[in-house]
């Protein structure tokens, strides 16, 4: 195991001559962290000592791992030596440290993803005498998750967290909230847990399907998860970006106060989180209740997110209700609005100012361009590249996560055994050759692209083997395309990549992570007879 198997690809890397020799670890090898690389320290302590059953004690000497940052780096950029006198890592931040150490993990070979030794017997784990210098392309590898369609239990999460780390992917998008469901507690608003967290039953496939599972689905985060969840990913150097969708994907808000909903229009009171999936037209009302009433969530989900990013949603927000309502027509004319377009960027508007006067910054769908995009926002541009070009052009800072290209929920194959199948092919390979930066996009306009991530939308993703089946391993495939330097797209070495994944399928095992296999999905991952949405040909490219 050396170098040349890492995923993602490090920058550069070398043998430490004369020979491929390896550096011993065993009970006698210490660990020491130096100022600022304490928490490093405990992560590898606590998950390579558990696969290990080395005790990495705190010490200096010969027989040892020292870490430490320094300042000259990059922030998230390190330096690995493996030689015959120490194991050394070093970054520019305690991220770089910590990337470091994932890069070290993967050394150490695919048992070292395990939670408990194997080998009882085992003395002695053996780290090829190499060098390797590294840093992230993009600052923003991101990974989607949505929980409201089908509802993740906390220890799912906290799993995909470490998933993450393991690919050196350091954004966590949470979508918490949409017409299926409400996932997280508001003290203030108990209702939006107590009635928008569970649905009487749900769709079994695509909308058209005609199956149904005739069961209550549900559930939400406590804050004192959420507390956990965000403290768990920070040790791990990944932010989490909360999502709470407005004005439409609302109907589980709705069904829990109905008042939210356009009342002039609608019984709102006869409304139930919905069970099917697609767009509701059941979308929240422009007025100042409203607004008051998500100033108050998110004047919770503050307290609870650290992060510097706040979404919104602003996707797929149908205006019917609102051409036929007399409140909203009335505010558009009150806000001397030409349509109901500007009316949805007023409101976007709204909680970006809310944002920005409280030290964060407002992101959302592409849609929030629509009527003019708010002043500070960015954008996660996913209906193509379209969106976020002209995002960039206008100043805005931008993450590239085009459905065609990323959605991990489209399917990997056009067999009749693949599960579900949603939207375009999008095979290991299509997502290698993944590229985030429009070649049309002047270097300066470049500047705004954040970066990427990779979406994954659980409508036919019933439990958390259906997830791994649809993000793996295409998101390894994501996590090189987002951490490392490569060429353009027709150029990559995907032979390469395919060889190094042979070595990444066994630590996938070692994690238990239910991917596909390269010859297609076992028998138990296949969902014969559930009706799906395919979409044939290749997908557009813009």
């Amino acid at each position: 195991m050396g170098f040349e198997d890492l995923i993602p690809a490090p920058g550069r890397g070398w043998w430490v001559p004369p020979t491929q020799g390896a550096f011993p670890l065993d009970a006698e090898t210490v660990l020491h962290a130096e100022p600022g690389t304490e928490r490093v320290a405990h992560w590898l302590r606590g998950t390579l000592g558990a696969a290990t059953g080395l005790p990495f004690a705190e010490g200096r000497g010969d027989n040892g791992i020292v870490l430490r940052v320094d300042a000259r780096m990059a922030p998230e950029a390190y330096r690995l030596v493996v030689d015959g006198y120490a194991i050394r890592i070093d970054g520019g931040s305690a991220a770089g440290v910590f990337w470091g150490a994932q890069t070290f993990r993967q050394l150490m070979g695919p048992d070292a993803y395990r939670r408990a030794p194997i080998e009882a017997a085992r003395r002695e784990w053996l780290v090829p005498a190499v060098v390797i210098e590294d840093a992230p392309r993009f600052r923003w590898r991101g990974l989607m998750l949505d929980v409201a369609r089908h509802f993740m239990p906390k220890d799912g999460v906290l799993r995909y967290l470490d998933l993450m780390a393991a690919h050196k992917l350091n954004v966590f998008h949470f979508h918490l909230t949409d017409d299926q469901g409400w996932r997280v507690e508001i003290k203030r608003y108990p209702k939006l847990t107590g009635t928008g967290s569970w649905r009487a039953r749900t769709k079994f496939g695509h909308r058209a399907s005609p199956l149904w599972e005739e069961k209550p689905h549900g559930g939400y985060y406590t804050q004192d998860d959420i507390r956990e969840i965000v403290a768990y990913a920070a040790e791990r150097h990944i932010s989490v970006v909360p999502e709470i969708d407005v004005p439409g994907h609302s109907q589980a808000a709705i069904a829990a106060y109905p008042e939210l909903g356009n009342t002039d229009v609608i019984d709102t009171t006869s409304l139930t989180v919905w069970d099917s999936w697609g767009i509701s037209e059941n979308v929240l009302a422009p007025t100042d209740n409203t607004l008051r009433f998500y100033e108050g969530v998110f004047e919770e989900l503050l307290d609870l997110f650290p992060s510097e990013f706040v979404h919104v949603g602003g996707d797929e927000c149908l205006k019917d209700q609102w051409r036929r309502s007399p409140v909203a027509q009335a505010r558009i004319e009150e806000l001397g609005l030409a349509d109901e377009d500007e009316l949805q960027s007023w409101f976007i508007g709204h909680f970006d100012k809310w944002l920005s006067a409280r030290g964060r910054r407002l992101i959302g769908w592409d849609e929030i361009l629509e009527g003019g995009l708010a002043e500070g926002a960015a954008v996660s541009s996913w209906r193509g590249y379209e969106g976020g070009i002209a995002a960039a052009r206008a100043g805005h800072d931008v993450v590239m996560c085009p459905e065609q290209q990323v959605y991990l929920d489209h399917r990997q194959d056009a067999g009749a055994d693949e599960p579900v199948p949603i939207g375009y092919v999008r095979t290991l390979e299509d997502v290698y050759r993944f590229e985030p930066v429009p070649p049309e996009l002047t270097p300066e306009e470049a500047g705004h692209v954040l970066g990427a991530q990779a979406n994954v939308w659980t409508e036919v993703m019933e439990d958390h083997a259906r997830v791994d089946y649809q993000t793996f391993p295409r998101l390894a495939a994501f996590a090189e395309v987002a951490w490392s330097a490569l060429p353009a797209p027709a150029e990559r070495d995907f032979a390469d990549f395919e060889r190094r994944m042979a070595v990444h399928y066994r630590r996938l095992d070692a994690l238990g992570v239910a991917y596909r296999p390269p010859t297609g999905p076992l028998p138990w991952q296949r969902r014969p007879g559930v009706l799906g949405r395919p979409v044939d040909g290749p997908p557009p490219n813009r």
